[in-house]
């Protein structure tokens, strides 16, 4: 009986892939990772970030983020809890290490949606993850979306372009870029990137297919 092919990588027999989606605040990405991979989704895993900012009226904490306070959010430093952090407008933001390595060890491939400054921090610890920067189609686009959520004043949505200047210089650094001007081609092609990536020959072992092809020669 043909044995399958099961998926690897360099380090660890079986474990799941990294992706990181970065973008500017506004461009999208809770939108376009909701419909690309719904949370039932048994085959990907999305990362909840801890987040010092109150949540907004359509958030749920657990769901969309865990919401601490200041004082619990250095305890988490502290104890080295968290596997990047940043602070972005005002609020501090972190991906809880315990729960990606974990799942990553299982097989699961995982999403971190997370600022650059965090992008590359995880990077660092994880030089095989798969970077995906989500860009607005324009300028103005962008800005119109900020003052469409009706979440931020005047000065928070200033504040947020600003950072989306710095934010867009480093959209090159990323393996991948997704424009997202019309929301539907945006989902599809982030689902291809996680497909291409899994199809990847580096991700699955060979061997015994090697061995299996060298003894019926």
């Amino acid at each position: 009986m043909m044995t399958p092919l099961s998926r690897q990588d360099e380090t660890s027999s079986a474990r799941g892939i990294l992706f990181i989606l970065s973008g500017p605040s506004g461009v999208g990405k809770d939108t376009v990772l909701r419909h690309a991979f719904p949370r039932s989704n048994q085959q990907i895993r999305t990362s909840i970030s801890v987040t010092t900012r109150p949540p907004r009226p359509d958030e749920q904490d657990g769901v969309d983020y865990f919401f601490v306070t200041p004082e619990a959010f250095q305890r988490l430093l502290a104890e080295d809890g968290l596997l990047e952090h940043a602070e972005v407008h005002g609020h501090c933001y972190g991906t809880p290490r315990a729960w990606v390595e974990e799942q990553l060890r299982a097989g699961m491939d995982v999403v971190l949606e997370i600022d650059v400054q965090g992008a590359w921090q995880v990077k660092k610890l994880f030089p095989q993850a798969v970077l995906i920067f989500l860009a607005p189609p324009s300028w103005q686009e962008l800005a119109r979306r900020l003052r469409a959520r009706q979440t931020d004043d005047e000065a928070s949505i200033r504040r947020r372009l600003r950072n989306a200047q710095d934010e867009l210089a480093r959209a090159q650094q990323y393996d991948y870029l997704i424009v997202n001007d019309r929301m539907t081609e945006a989902v599809d092609q982030f689902a291809a990137i996680v497909t291409a990536e899994r199809l990847r020959p580096r991700r699955y072992d060979l061997s015994h297919l090697l061995a299996e092809g060298a003894s019926n020669v």
